[in-house]
């Protein structure tokens, strides 16, 4: 399967209210600039393949905090944050679990939305 470019979606994504009125308060882009961009990621990592990744995750829909961390508000902005979010906008069918190519392509999504959102703020 092919996915759009992190660009693309992200386009896509700041059409939507929802979830364009996301972004990092003070205290997520504190913790993100004290961790580093290698440490968020790998937590970001964890947090996919624990909470997303398994063909039926435990309370989909509401595993993803709505704060507390830069990838869960990061999950929000940019709708990895549940299946059902991940099957509307990325057509990544629900009911079975996510490849190794799906996982990457999630965390270059994060990743390119974090960078975004924290050029924003400098």
């Amino acid at each position: 399967m092919s996915f759009p470019s992190p660009d693309t979606i992200l386009n896509r994504l700041s059409h939507s209210s929802f979830r364009s009125r996301f972004t990092l308060g003070a205290k997520e882009r504190s913790y993100f600039n004290q961790q580093g961009i290698e440490k968020i990621m790998s937590h970001a990592g964890d947090f996919i393949a624990q909470r997303l990744a398994p063909a039926e995750p435990k309370n989909d829909g509401k595993q993803t905090p709505w704060k507390g961390h830069p990838v869960f508000i990061a999950q929000h902005a940019t709708a990895t944050c549940c299946r059902g979010c991940l099957e509307k906008w990325y057509k990544i069918a629900k009911k079975k679990p996510l490849t190794k190519d799906e996982q990457a392509y999630i965390l270059l999504i994060i990743h390119s939305w974090l960078v975004k959102d924290l050029q924003k703020h400098q």
